[in-house]
């Protein structure tokens, strides 16, 4: 059987397969491949009904498609794929074409990707209007800073005959420089970062020893690596302090008693900070904690924004920072027994 070239549909976002009158599947396109998770190879071996859980809705609609000969919308469909676990919603469109024996063009566009579009589009309106915020209030904090560590410094001199009175000298000179340091972390992300060719694996292994050696009893750090990964252009400094950001919150919810696991794949055909990528890195990093708070799970990514009384609510927002820098993406699934933070990067080269 001679499969017919539909090079166009090869570039589309939008998962598309085409079947012939009897369901046969002739084509599929790389987004649908992605989809699937299935490469093109094996789903052309099947028919449409064999790659899902059985689906009336689908056959009906196909049925229906074929029959009046006029395009067939479903607007909400539940799919399950049969070599996948997780169920797909989907709006499905199939439109009846006579192309070399070809019955059927099919669309898959999956509901969940436009809302993480969409989610997405927010995500980088309000990391814009943080970064704004946090840059002037940094500034604004900054400059009386000085002043003040500067006068209590004059005190303590001038109170040198006055040694009980040191110690609260100490505690102005100590706070001013403690909210100094904070100024420079809320700073941080807005500073020119050094890019180059970095191994992702290698920076997971920093932070993997780090966490070890400070909490060498009750955790584990599994790795779950793809080790043909391409190498990524990156500040390798900022990436271990996104990756370590997350593992230090990890720990924090499981109180140095559990299991992280550091996984790397990659993800085809993604868009990233509105550009289309070929290829990118999907870094999931998971625990078996209790989960994020619902109460802060919407704005987890703000400053200042924390689960725990002795946290700063920075370490999330900086890592946000970091990834928007190098045109990824940052987000979590939680529940109770499992957090995932999945980092998207590119690994460089636009989809043409």
């Amino acid at each position: 059987m001679t499969i017919p070239s539909f090079a166009g549909l090869e570039l589309l976002d939008t998962p598309v397969l085409i079947c012939d009158a009897d369901a046969a599947l002739r084509f599929v396109n790389p987004a649908c491949e992605n989809l699937l998770a299935l490469g093109s190879r094996e789903l052309l071996r099947h028919a449409l009904p064999d790659l899902f859980q059985p689906c009336p809705e689908l056959l009906q609609a196909l049925a229906t498609a074929l029959g009046q000969g006029a395009s067939y919308i479903e607007h909400d469909l539940e799919l399950k794929p049969l070599h996948n676990d997780a169920a797909l919603h989907v709006m499905l469109s199939i439109t009846p074409i006579d192309v070399e024996g070809c019955q059927a063009l099919i669309e898959l566009r999956p509901l969940d990707q436009q809302l993480k579009i969409a989610n997405e589009e927010r995500s980088l309106m309000q990391h814009q209007a943080n970064r704004e915020l946090i840059r002037n209030l940094a500034h604004e904090i900054k400059n009386p800073l000085g002043g003040i560590r500067g006068a209590a410094q004059l005190l303590e001199h001038e109170l040198a005959d006055r040694p009980e009175l040191k110690e609260y000298t100490e505690v102005i000179t100590e706070e001013a420089l403690r909210l100094q340091t904070l100024v420079d972390r809320l700073l941080a992300p807005h500073r020119s970062h050094n890019r180059g060719p970095i191994n992702i694996h290698e920076v997971l292994e920093r932070v993997r020893s780090i966490a070890l050696a400070q909490h060498p009893q009750g955790l584990a750090v599994v790795r779950d690596y793809d080790t043909s990964l391409p190498l990524l252009s990156a500040d390798k400094e900022q990436l271990i302090q996104v990756v370590l950001n997350i593992v230090n919150n990890a720990v924090q919810a499981l109180r140095g008693q559990g299991r992280i696991t550091l996984r790397t794949r990659v993800a085809r055909q993604i868009t990233l900070a509105r550009k289309r990528h070929q290829l990118a890195l999907k870094l999931q990093i998971v625990d078996d904690g209790p989960g994020i708070p619902d109460d802060i799970r919407d704005h987890i990514f703000y400053p200042l924004v924390t689960g725990r009384a002795e946290g700063t609510g920075l370490g999330l927002t900086l890592a946000q920072a970091f990834v928007h820098q190098h045109g990824g993406s940052i987000e979590f699934d939680s529940r109770p027994g499992q957090t995932c933070f999945t980092v998207l990067l590119p690994f460089g080269g636009e989809a043409g």
